[in-house]
């Protein structure tokens, strides 16, 4: 009854004056003080409006939740606006007109919109099929088992790709509203540990019931969440390859077991549209705002020209004179106008091209290297062919020969050898994971390759190449001002060089 009167209360402030107000709700109180005696049931089910639900459609929920924690994130657009950072960091790219990001400028980098957008979302998801009071209500989209495996599948991939950059981040208390306004920060390690039992958990957890709607990364396929949820258990596992390799092993291969991505039509895609609405970045930003901000590094493109990498023409557009032309790494003053370099090919930035979430030649070339680790069996020699044949297969399409990758795998720099296996995986995982700008980073962070030079002229105190990313400093530093000291005391500076956990080279 008390939210029907607040309504009407409501509505009685909009119309009327403040002397009216009084003579206006007091006859509606008495009425439905009189009502709440002698026919509140009745009363609560006359009032009922069709065009406000009590609940959030979490079909809608879900779909909010992909587009801005697994299509912007994948796509180099942070929760602050277009973030290439990573990307940066590992050369893949290197901007054109500004020359500040490849310079380091940014240290801060804000996560803010992950925890009220996504992942506020996600919660509500599992909140609202685990209640009893309104499971049956939201059932509707999905299976309630269903959509809290979903749900805490894409939680744990945002939070892991958070922890990535961030290093501690608040995660056990988060997401309480105005339970916790000021959240604690958990070790990387403990996240990592919990991460993992997530997503295996979250894998058993569906129950073969109705599928998941509003999910526009899978389509609710039960088979394919679960093969992601256990590659991103198998990728996290590689990532301790320094600091725990005991887990990191035992993790591996219990992923691995319970079963990845398994070929290229496993490939998990992020899908613009051909909308202004829900357009691929890239082309918001070479062709509906005519920016041009970034091109493809001289540094990529020059390595892929030596190594003769059929993969190049996909990943790099000619420029105007039609040549592979990459723009000079973080050089300063610019080193000309956009035409003159590579932007990155049509199918990265055409108006509905895909982005890349995880792809089953990141899966081989995991198994490479953790065959040469000796964490499982097999062929290091032959998985990392298979892994480049994969990488060659997804990005040239229909265009691929197997011509193609014979020559190519011959070349002296790409054909295995088991004295720079590592290199040599973690190389070619560089290539593959071209605009996967915070897992080409992680990769390089944790191996040391390809052995990268820092721009030039670092702007504010820069020396290196950056190992994370600075907190928010406006809401961490000033509103969880206890805990943001805490976690500097217990992590290191709040600085772009102070290295994550895993981060052991």
């Amino acid at each position: 009854m008390k939210y029907e009167l607040s309504i009407l209360i409501f509505k009685a402030q909009q119309t009327f004056s403040k002397t009216d107000i009084m003579k206006f709700y007091k006859p509606f109180i008495l009425a439905g003080l009189m009502l709440s005696t002698v026919a509140c049931n009745n009363f609560e089910e006359m009032n009922v409006n069709p065009n406000s639900p009590l609940l959030p459609n979490t079909a809608s929920l879900f779909t909010a939740a992909i587009r801005t924690g697994v299509g912007t994130t994948n796509s180099q657009v942070g929760p602050g606006g277009f973030n290439i950072a990573p990307a940066l960091y590992v050369q893949q790219f290197s901007d054109i007109t500004y020359i500040e990001d490849s310079r380091y400028k940014t240290i801060n980098f804000s996560y803010n919109g992950l925890y009220s957008g996504p992942l506020v979302n996600l919660q509500a998801i599992i909140d609202q099929n685990t209640d009893p009071a309104t499971r049956a209500s939201v059932a509707t989209y999905g299976s309630n088992n269903n959509q809290i495996a979903v749900a805490r599948i894409l939680k744990a991939y945002i939070f892991r790709w958070m922890t990535d950059r961030w290093g501690d981040i608040p995660y056990s208390q988060a997401l309480k509203g105005a339970e916790n306004f000021s959240p604690a920060f958990d070790k990387q390690q403990d996240i990592y540990n919990d991460l993992f039992k997530e997503f295996k958990e979250a894998a058993a957890q569906f129950d073969g019931g109705t599928a998941v709607k509003g999910d526009i990364l899978l389509n609710g396929n039960a088979t394919n969440w679960k093969k992601f949820a256990a590659t991103q258990r198998m990728l996290m596992a590689l990532q301790l390859s320094k600091v725990d390799p005991t887990k990191g092993k035992a993790e591996f291969t219990a992923a691995l077991a319970d079963g990845v991505l398994a070929s290229n039509a496993d490939n998990v895609r992020y899908t613009f549209l051909a909308d202004a609405n829900n357009e691929n970045p890239l082309y918001t930003n070479y062709v509906r705002s005519n920016r041009k901000d970034f091109a493809v590094s001289d540094v990529f493109v020059n390595y892929l020209k030596k190594v003769n990498d059929p993969r190049l023409p996909y990943i790099a557009a000619k420029n105007e004179v039609g040549d592979y032309a990459g723009a000079p790494y973080a050089a300063f003053p610019p080193a000309g106008p956009a035409q003159n370099f590579s932007l990155a090919a049509t199918t990265l930035s055409a108006q509905n091209a895909p982005v890349n979430v995880v792809t089953y030649a990141e899966v081989l070339f995991a198994q490479a290297e953790a065959a040469k680790l000796g964490w499982i069996t097999g062929d290091a020699k032959a998985l990392y062919e298979s892994a480049v044949k994969a990488s060659l297969q997804q990005w040239m399409g229909t265009a691929y020969t197997d011509a193609a990758y014979t020559a190519y795998i011959a070349q002296p720099d790409v054909a295995y050898s088991d004295a720079k296996a590592i290199e040599q995986i973690a190389t070619q995982r560089w290539i593959a994971l071209f605009f996967q700008g915070t897992q080409a980073w992680n990769s390089w962070r944790r191996t040391g390759y390809p052995v990268l030079k820092p721009a030039a002229a670092p702007l504010n105190g820069g020396t290196a190449i950056p190992r994370r990313l600075a907190y928010p400093v406006t809401t961490e530093g000033t509103l969880n001002t206890t805990n943001y000291n805490a976690v500097i005391a217990s992590q290191g500076p709040d600085t772009q060089y102070t290295r994550v956990w895993w981060d052991k080279q």
